[in-house]
C-alpha cells in the first residue's frame, strides 16, 4: 500500500537543510490525494520530478500539477514572483499539462517585485563586505525582503491587490519610495521604476485572473467535502526561520509548523507527516554544517548525487548523515514516518559514518541539536561507523531487496529516530522507489 492511501491528509516536510527529494515523494503520493497545497517559501525553492524521459523543475508550482485530476493550491504563506509563476504555467502548458481550473492562488499570498530582488542583492553585498564578512547566502530571489514587507504592512502587496488598480498603485509608490531610500543607503545603483511596476502588476492581475481566490475557504470546503489534502513543504525544517540554524535560515516557517499559518487550516487537519531525509547530509550557502566533508568522499557524494541546486545551480556542500539534526526536525514536525532518499549514492563506499552526538567546546557531549549558528559551528560530530556495501545499484523497478549493508544502515536510522521508514528512494525515477513491504 502506498503512503497516503485512505482518507488521510498528509504533510510532506524536509528534515534537513532542503533538497531532500520532496518533489518526488509528492509526485508519488499525489494519486492518493485530491488537492496538493504549497504553504510556504517562494521561487527560492526547487522541486525536481522525473517522469519517464521527462524532467520537470518546479519552483512555485505544487508538484501535484503533473497529475491531471489533481487540484493545486498556492497558499497564503507563499511569496509569489508572478513572472516566475507565469513562466512555469506557460512551460507546463507547452508540454501538454493543463493548469486551467486546477491551479488556485491565495489572494492573501504576498508578491515578490523587482525591488525585493534588488534589496536581496544589496543586503548580501553589504553583509559580505561588512565587519561580519559573511552573507547569509540567499538565492537573491527577493524572498526575505518580500516577507519583511509582509510584516511592515504598509509597503506590502498581496496577490489580491493585483486586481484593484487604486490600491495597487498607492502601495507600489509607497514601496518604491521606501525601498529606493534603502537601496541608496546600501550603495546600490539600481532604483525601482514605479510606473513600470504598476503596469507590470496590472498585467499580472489580468493574466492570473480567476486563479486568484480565497484559498482558505476553498481548503475548508475541500475538507468538509471529504477530499484528501497533501501539503507540500518547500525548503526544510533546519532552515525554518524560528527553529532552524538561525540566522542562516530562510524567511518562512518551512517545517510542518508552518501549515496552519500558511493555509488557514487548523493543525488537527493533518493526519500524518512524512519526513523526507537524504541518506547523507547536504547544505547550500553559508551556515554551520557539523558533518561536512571537504574531501574526496564529499566530492564523490556530490557528483553521484548530482548535488547542484535546482533553483541556482550552485554546488551543494555534502557530508555524512547527521541524525542528531534529523531527530530534532522529526520531533518538531511530529513526523509519523520517514522517506529516505538517494540511498543509491552511498553504494560502493567501504565505510559509512552516522553522526549520533556532538562534542561541545568544553569537552562535554550532547545528543540534542543546537538551532543556533554560533553555537552549532563550535561542535564536533561523534560518529558511529558502519561497513559499506559493494557495487553499483542497477535498479529497474523490479528488485525487491536491498543489499544487507544498506538494510543495516536503514535499520540503524530507524532505531535511532524511533520513527518507521516507509519509503526508500534509489534513483530519481518514480519506479526507483521501495515501499516498506519490500525494503
Amino acid at each position: 500500500m502506498r503512503p497516503g492511501t485512505g482518507t488521510m491528509n498528509t504533510a510532506i516536510t524536509g528534515l534537513q537543510w532542503g533538497d531532500e527529494g520532496k518533489g518526488k515523494i509528492v509526485d508519488l503520493m499525489t494519486s492518493d490525494h485530491d488537492v496538493v497545497v504549497r504553504y510556504n517559501g517562494g521561487a527560492n525553492a526547487g522541486h525536481t520530478v522525473v517522469v519517464g524521459e521527462e524532467t520537470y523543475a518546479l519552483h512555485l508550482m505544487p508538484s501535484g500539477i503533473l497529475s491531471p485530476d489533481i487540484q493545486c493550491v498556492i497558499g497564503n504563506g507563499v511569496v509569489i514572483d508572478p513572472t516566475k509563476l507565469l513562466e512555469e504555467i506557460d512551460s507546463l502548458e507547452s508540454r501538454g499539462i493543463n493548469t486551467n481550473q486546477r491551479l488556485f492562488i491565495s489572494d492573501r499570498a504576498h508578491v515578490v517585485l523587482d525591488y525585493h530582488k534588488m534589496l536581496d542583492g544589496a543586503l548580501e553585498e553589504f553583509l559580505a563586505g561588512g565587519r561580519s564578512g559573511a552573507s547569509i547566502g540567499t538565492t537573491r530571489r527577493g524572498i526575505g525582503p518580500a516577507y519583511a514587507d509582509k510584516v511592515l504592512r504598509a509597503p506590502a502587496i498581496r496577490v489580491g491587490d493585483l486586481r484593484y488598480p487604486d490600491v495597487l498603485e498607492e502601495r507600489v509608490r509607497i514601496a518604491c519610495d521606501l525601498h529606493g531610500e534603502q537601496l541608496a543607503s546600501l550603495g546600490w545603483s539600481e532604483r525601482p521604476d514605479p510606473e513600470k511596476l504598476i503596469a507590470t502588476c496590472r498585467d499580472w492581475g489580468a493574466r492570473l485572473g480567476d486563479r486568484i481566490i480565497d484559498t482558505t475557504y476553498f481548503l475548508h470546503d475541500a475538507v468538509k467535502a471529504g477530499k484528501r489534502l497533501l501539503f507540500e513543504g518547500a525548503n526544510a525544517c533546519l532552515l525554518d526561520v524560528d527553529h532552524g540554524t538561525y540566522p542562516f535560515v530562510t524567511s518562512s516557517n518551512c517545517s510542518a509548523l508552518g501549515i496552519p499559518a500558511g493555509t488557514g487550516l487548523p493543525a488537527a487537519t493533518v493526519d500524518r507527516v512524512i519526513g523526507i531525509m537524504k541518506a547523507y547530509s547536504t547544505r547550500v550557502g553559508a551556515g554551520p554544517f557539523p558533518t561536512e566533508l571537504d574531501n574526496a568522499i564529499g566530492e564523490q557524494i556530490r557528483e553521484r548525487g548530482r548535488e547542484y541546486g535546482t533553483t541556482t545551480g550552485r554546488p551543494r556542500r555534502c557530508g555524512w548523515l547527521d541524525l542528531v539534526a534529523v531527530r530534532y526536525a522529526a520531533m518538531l514536525c511530529g513526523t509519523t514516518s520517514i522517506a529516505c532518499m538517494l540511498l543509491d549514492v552511498l553504494f560502493g563506499l567501504d565505510e559509512v559514518k552516522i553522526c549520533t552526538a556532538y562534542r561541545l567546546p568544553d569537552g562535554s557531549t550532547t545528543d540534542r541539536f543546537i538551532p543556533d549558528a554560533h553555537r552549532l559551528s563550535g561542535v564536533e560530530p561523534i560518529y558511529e561507523r558502519l561497513p559499506g556495501w559493494d557495487g553499483e545499484l542497477d535498479f529497474d523497478g523490479a528488485r525487491e531487496q536491498l543489499p544487507d549493508g544498506a538494510r543495516r544502515y536503514l535499520d540503524f536510522i530507524e532505531k535511532y529516530l524511533e520513527v518507521p521508514i516507509e519509503v526508500v528512494s534509489v534513483g530519481p525515477e518514480r519506479t526507483q522507489t521501495l515501499m516498506a513491504s519490500t525494503i
